[in-house]
């Protein structure tokens, strides 16, 4: 019979004043189970192996001891004690423990059975130990009991603090919450058993934090404990939480984790301008879009809640200045919308108001949430350029305007109060065949050489304004110069015509369609008229039919054409067009006459072949070509001799230039002087058009004619023009000197405001000028100071 038992005394229960050992008494017939001990059915009684039938009597039966964990003593600690009935205290059984922990955590005293733990027991790294027991003879090793099995349970005992696996944490929760606003659920664990005693029951407390945060002692939800928190005010909060078990009694274990909680941010703070007036300035040339200034509008808020909206709600620049929000900074940035004017408008005044987009309805009470201010925007002037009114031209004339005709007024004027002179000129990039020139005062845009629709239907050219007192500032307008047509091109072949006509070609026979062609370009189309020659009016052999459509038929009058008789025919045909006034020019047919077949089809065109002599030899022939080379050796031989006897090859010296020296003692009589060449023939300009030839040489420098005039002289328009036509015409005069001469008298001499400009007759005699200063300039004028008498300091001569 098994028996098992345990005492313990006071000592091993850690001073609890506690003893226990355990007996039982069961009846003998009731066999050992693994685990538990529980009575046998008569079926399962009868299913028992022979052996197990051999014990006839059971005393005790044990399934489970418990021993308390952390033993901290220096003996073995005692579990229990195992006795067989077999056993009659001679050392005859020998007890064999095995299972989980056998021989390392637990020992048995094989002789007593006395099980003790030699390690120490923690129950939270393993409860419990299933372990199996055996008696045996131990002189023959034969089982005396069957192996049972029996389990060591560990007991717990409060060593275990509180512990908060997921902290520290971290919480929000929206500023001007309302108490009890729940902020985060903090969770404590402890390993003790919670089965046993209070060990593991936690209770949760605050120990800073307060007055603004409380938790729940039982669940460890934090919630807010004060009204109206004030992000603006605090926006960081700690808070530490302690967990305590027992119950959070006496003598319990208790751990803390902090929460680190944040106050969201609400729109519950107005925007408010930090000045109620801005000064600005921009200057009246800005673009269009440029930035003006800036504006801010304060808002205590953050994120979204604090994001702005500026508009202008009042001001007379409301159409002339914009304003944006810059998303990044929510500040207003001012704009200029149209182009500004000092001289029109020297200062604006806007009102700008700045609005939270995102509102929160429970704190309308504490708005409004916008806010205005006042802008002042001053004009600054700048000096601009000249300007065209209108900005752009666009000019039609004719092809065959006279040169010197005015097209177009070209009018500009300073836009500053200053009011500046302007000059105007022409960008030569626009117009490099130079067809116009513009006056430089009046802004005359005149033709300067003979227009050509068919060659150039449209200029584009640009004039130029500059402001006389600063050359820098420069404006330009386009002007846009359609050339309309005039009939100044007579109509001619599209083609050269040439056609045959056959031998056995009847009368009355289509032998050719002719077309003209027309470069003008009339506004009602272009219609042309055909007709035989007036010396061809009465030809024999050809007729001409006008289809009516820009085209002719050529068709034959009679048969009976002979190739050896006459080869080929000229037929002169009289083309005119539609135009005002008609135009016409006279185009030639050829036809020749070829031998045909039946069928019209052309077997040969040309008479009988002349036959050359045979008989030349090769030889003659080298002959003859060399004769006619030495020929125009000859002749070039000649042509070379007769130009070098043109030209001298001794230049007398006397009439060298570089050794003249040309003396005057005259000038110009001013404006009184009218005889320094006809006026009178200034006043037939068109005399300049008689004869116009091509000059390759130089092209016109027409500005050069008003450079240098100044603005109180106008000079008469028709005498402008024969100026300009005079000029042209030197420029395309091959014959003429290189170089144009144009000698004006009429800016000095005695007649003049300016008095004379020249130094002859300054004084009366020569006496009463003194040369004494010749005697500073140096040695290098000491011969020039003897010829007029100049003396040193001394009274001699230098």
């Amino acid at each position: 019979m098994w028996t098992s038992g345990r005492m313990s005394n006071a000592k091993n229960l850690f001073g609890l004043g506690v003893s226990l050992y355990f007996w039982g008494l069961m009846d003998l017939t009731t066999p050992v189970l693994s685990g538990s001990a529980r009575p046998l059915t008569e079926g399962q009684e009868d299913n028992l192996p022979d052996k197990l039938h051999q014990r006839m009597k059971r005393s005790w039966v044990w399934n489970q001891f418990f021993v308390l964990e952390e033993y901290t003593g220096t003996d073995p600690l005692y579990v229990g004690k195992l006795h067989s009935d077999m056993d009659r205290g001679d050392g005859s059984i020998k007890y064999i423990l095995s299972g989980e922990g056998a021989g390392i955590v637990f020992t048995i005293d094989d002789t007593t059975g006395d099980i003790h733990a030699i390690q120490r027991l923690d129950r939270e790294e393993r409860s419990q130990y299933t372990l199996r027991a055996q008696a045996l003879d131990r002189r023959t090793g034969r089982p005396m009991e069957p192996e049972s099995e029996f389990i060591i349970k560990i007991q717990d005992i409060n060593d275990n603090e509180p512990k908060f696996l997921d902290g520290p944490y971290v919480a929000s929760v929206p500023e001007m919450s309302p108490v009890g606003t729940s902020v985060i659920q903090v969770t404590a664990t402890d390993a003790d058993d919670p089965t046993y005693g209070n060990s593991a029951r936690v209770v949760y407390s605050i120990l800073q934090g307060q007055p603004y945060f409380s938790v729940d002692s039982r669940t460890g939800l934090i919630r807010t404990a004060l009204m109206n928190m004030d992000r603006e005010a605090k926006e960081y909060y700690e808070v530490i939480i302690q967990a305590k078990d027992m119950g959070g009694q006496l003598g319990g274990l208790a751990g803390t984790t902090t929460v680190n909680i944040t106050l969201s941010d609400v729109n519950d703070n107005p925007p408010r301008f930090p000045q109620k007036h801005y000064q600005m300035s921009v200057l009246e040339s800005a673009p269009v879009s440029s930035t003006v200034g800036r504006v801010i509008a304060k808002d205590l808020d953050e994120g979204i809640n604090a994001e702005m909206k500026y508009s202008l709600v009042d001001g007379d620049g409301l159409d002339v200045f914009d304003i944006n929000t810059d998303p990044n900074y929510q500040v207003g940035i001012i704009t200029v919308r149209k182009p500004l004017s000092f001289e029109s408008k020297k200062s604006y005044t806007l009102k700008v108001e700045g609005a939270n987009p995102h509102l929160e309805m429970r704190f309308l009470n504490l708005g409004p949430f916008r806010d205005t201010t006042t802008v002042h925007i001053s004009v600054e002037d700048v000096d601009e350029p000249p300007v065209f009114e209108p900005s752009i031209y666009f000019v039609e004339v004719p092809e065959d305007v006279e040169i010197g005709t005015t097209i177009q007024i070209i009018s500009a004027k300073d836009p500053d109060v200053t009011n500046n002179s302007i000059r105007y000129s022409i960008d030569r990039s626009s117009d490099p065949g130079r067809f116009f020139y513009v006056d430089i005062t009046s802004g005359a845009l005149m033709t300067a050489r003979p227009l050509d629709r068919e060659d150039i239907s449209w200029h584009n050219i640009t004039v130029l304004a500059t402001e006389l007192n600063n050359p820098s500032q420069v404006g330009s307008v386009s002007v846009t110069v359609k050339v309309l047509d005039v009939n100044d091109n007579a109509p001619q072949f599209a083609r050269f015509y040439e056609t045959f006509v056959c031998e056995n070609a009847k009368a009355g026979q289509l032998i050719q369609t002719v077309s003209a062609i027309d470069r003008d370009d009339p506004q009602e189309g272009q219609h042309f008229y055909y007709s035989l020659a007036p010396e061809a009016a009465n030809n024999p052999n050809f007729t001409l039919r006008d289809n009516q459509d820009n085209t002719a038929w050529i068709l034959t009058r009679r048969s009976g054409f002979r190739q050896h008789e006459q080869n080929t025919f000229y037929l002169p045909i009289l083309i005119s067009d539609n135009g005002r006034p008609v135009l016409s020019s006279t185009g030639t047919l050829t036809v020749h006459v070829c031998s045909c077949d039946e069928e019209g089809m052309v077997m040969s065109c040309n008479a009988e072949a002349y036959v050359l002599p045979v008989s030349l030899s090769r030889g003659a022939l080298i002959a003859i070509l060399a004769c006619i080379f030495v020929l125009l050796v000859l002749v070039l031989l000649i042509l070379s001799m007769r130009r070098q006897r043109k030209q001298p090859y001794i230049i007398d010296e006397e009439e060298n230039i570089h050794e003249n020296i040309v003396r005057y003692d005259d000038e110009g009589g001013g404006e009184e002087d009218t005889e320094a060449f006809d006026i009178a023939a200034m006043w037939n300009p068109r005399e300049a058009q008689l004869v116009v030839k091509n000059r390759q040489d130089m092209l016109p420098e027409i500005e050069s004619l008003s450079r240098y005039v100044p603005q109180t002289c106008v000079m008469d328009n028709n005498v402008h023009n024969y100026v300009l036509a005079k000029l042209y015409e030197a420029d395309m005069d091959l014959w003429a000197p290189p170089f144009d001469s144009l000698q004006t008298y009429m800016f000095e001499g005695n007649g003049s405001v300016a008095e004379s400009l020249s130094s002859l007759q300054s004084v009366t005699t020569d006496s009463d000028q003194s040369y004494d200063y010749l005697t500073d300039w140096g040695p290098r004028f000491k011969k020039l100071a003897e010829m007029y008498g100049a003396t040193d300091s001394s009274g001699a001569l230098w």
